[in-house]
């Protein structure tokens, strides 16, 4: 059974008025919420990572050099793969596997990066493609790390025109790899020596005699259980980033020599011993977007990876507001922190955001499992869309949280500074945000979108306390700005498609986040209005509203100039959202022990150690 732990903000032998049964009701309620948020297979699919995380093994050790964070990463990754029943079908687990990463950056960051990379990239795209006959053990029990080498220093998004090539040698049946210039190296996968033996997988062009077949995945290996690179394969560190502490590499391949069963196959190519091409798929674009597959469900895995760490940083912060003393407006009394407007406001929006981008991601999750080849570039586009807006608002809320820390929050020991930096990666790996939503954008103004009409009843009848009203309102928003997409697209510069775009992208950006936004704000109001739970329906009902409240108070103008707002609406919007936040304050802790964080983790933060501020402010 799940278990959630409420810290001890309220203590009935403090404050007399509150009874065991108000204590027992609140744990009740933080419990429902986690039900609701970690969803009805927790047991299954959460608690496993959450029992694991916890132990001595995955607490934060103070002072430790990056290479030396690095080398305990991968310590770290074979207690994982030590602890995995089955950690090949970990890999075809989407749902348990974007699990383990919602807990595993909360403890390890670099760990997080190197399993995602070796579990989902590297196994996952072995089982993806013909491995009849390939030995995965040597990755289950991590006697070798997998890898996976795709972009080149000169070839980031447009991965499709990498340099690396895979020549078929038909002296011998196999190929060789090489990276011919400098631009083409393999950037920035973690190739070094650390960790022990490594294979790669190696996006490289399949050329046959003089035919250049499209990119396809090679099994590569790199350094031997020494850490020594093989012949051929030059390895040289990156500097230091400013994310999750990995062994970053620029990677050259000088006439690398490979079997014939390096080359992974499947429907987009196979090719025969005697150097026969044969193909499911004419289109190069579209053999290499299969070889890459597994890159669209790393987007689940690290929209996981920035939800687990958002949402123990929002744990952090709201334990510490209700610890925190600072002056009151009375001489001589304190107040916890919590108490303010200005520090209670920011972190009850953000707790919404959370939730709402978490269900949100349950959803997704749920679309992926269960989709079929019909709609996959439908699931494939929403994992996309939903994962550069995961991660951005992963940023926003976690540089509050640090914020409303104070100095604390500075401290990687105290668990947001550090989990705020790797976040970083998470917002270029698997897909730079800005390019995945600029081709979403495209894909919904030529056909991929269809906006809502606009609801018949009337504004002036409508409250902005009506959640369906909220959404009409949302739904108003996306419909503006494909307007203006489309109608820029109609009217742009005829002969010039960079120049047509660039009118165009501005407002078709805003589509996408439109979009979303009205995605995440459905899924908390669906959730919300599932539960049994009258109090813990109300509270979500509350969160969804005031979700709902910011984007349209961001969009008041654009409403009101169409019509969906009156004048009136606008000028209630800001004591609608006032009185919203108010009703929360009370339920602000609940709702952050909601996300069930790691309390083993949460207690071993300095800031959150000593004496609580109900004890400083009890009379001796």
């Amino acid at each position: 059974m799940l278990i959630i732990t409420v810290c001890g903000v309220i203590n009935s032998t403090i404050f007399p008025s509150v009874t065991t049964t108000q204590i027992v009701h609140e744990q009740y309620i933080s419990a429902e919420l986690a039900r609701i948020l970690l969803g009805p297979r927790a047991e299954q699919i959460h608690e496993p990572w959450r029992r694991l995380f916890s132990g001595h093994r995955f607490a934060f050790q103070e002072g430790l050099s990056p290479q030396d964070r690095t080398a305990l990463s991968y310590e770290r990754l074979r207690i994982i793969a030590e602890a995995v029943p089955d950690p090949v079908g970990l890999a075809s687990d989407i749902e348990l596997l974007a699990a383990m990463h919602e807990w595993a950056g909360v403890v390890d960051a670099g760990m997080a990066t190197i399993a995602s990379i070796h579990w989902n990239l590297h196994i996952g795209s072995l089982l993806d493609h013909d491995h009849g006959g390939r030995d995965l053990s040597v990755y289950s029990s991590t006697e070798r790390i997998g890898t996976f080498l795709c972009t080149e220093l000169d070839h980031g998004n447009d991965a499709a025109a990498l340099e690396t090539t895979a020549r078929f040698d038909f002296a011998t049946g196999g190929f060789i790899l090489d990276t011919p210039t400098p631009g083409s190296c393999k950037w920035m996968p973690n190739t070094s020596g650390t960790g022990g033996a490594k294979n790669a997988l190696v996006a490289a062009r399949l050329v046959v005699g003089d035919v250049d077949h499209g990119v396809f995945l090679f099994l590569t290996p790199l350094t031997d259980s020494e850490g020594r690179h093989y012949p051929g394969v030059e390895v040289r560190p990156l500097p230091q980033t400013a994310s999750a502490p990995v062994d970053h590499c620029a990677t050259y391949f000088h006439g690398v020599r490979l079997p014939y069963e390096a080359m992974l196959q499947g429907e987009q190519g196979r090719l025969s011993p005697d150097g026969t091409f044969t193909s499911a798929l004419g289109n190069p674009r579209k053999r290499f977007l299969r070889s890459v597959r597994r890159v669209h469900a790393g987007k689940l895995c690290m929209s996981a990876y920035s939800l687990g760490v958002t949402r123990h940083a929002l744990a952090v912060a709201m334990r510490h507001s209700h610890r925190r003393l600072t002056s009151g407006m009375t001489t001589g009394r304190k107040v916890s922190l919590i108490e303010h407007r200005s520090h209670h406001a920011p972190l009850l929006s953000a707790v919404a955001t959370t939730y709402a981008a978490t269900l949100l991601h349950r959803h997704v999750v749920q679309r992926w499992t269960s989709g079929t080849d019909a709609d996959q570039d439908e699931v494939e586009r929403l994992a996309a869309v939903a994962k550069a807006w995961i991660t951005w608002q992963a940023r926003a809320v976690m540089t509050e949280c640090r914020e409303r820390c104070g100095a604390q929050g500075l401290l990687l020991s105290n668990g947001i500074a550090y989990q705020l930096a790797a976040n970083e990666g998470t917002v270029t790996a698997e897909g730079d945000n800005q390019v995945i939503w600029v081709k979403a954008a495209g894909e919904m103004l030529m056909g991929g979108f269809t906006p809502m009409p606009p609801s018949e009843v009337s504004p002036v009848d409508r409250s902005l306390h009506d959640a369906e009203y909220l959404m009409e309102l949302l739904a108003d928003v996306e419909r503006i700005w494909h307007g203006r997409a489309r109608s820029r697209l109609r009217t742009g510069r005829r002969g010039d498609p960079l120049a047509r775009w660039n009118g165009t992208v501005r407002p078709a950006l805003q589509l996408v986040e439109a979009h979303v936004h009205r995605l995440a704000a459905e899924a908390l109001l669906r959730e919300g209005g599932e539960t049994a739970d009258p109090q813990a329906r109300a509270l979500l009902g509350q969160l969804h509203r005031l979700f709902a409240l910011r984007q349209v108070r961001a969009h008041a103008g654009d409403l009101l100039a169409d019509g969906r707002l009156t004048p009136e609406h606008v000028r209630q919007l800001p004591d609608v959202e006032e009185a919203l936040i108010e009703m929360l304050v009370p339920y602000s802790l609940q709702l952050t022990e909601g996300f069930a964080a790691l309390d083993s983790v949460v207690e071993g933060h300095p800031m959150l150690q000593g004496r609580t501020a109900e004890a400083e402010m009890t009379p001796a």
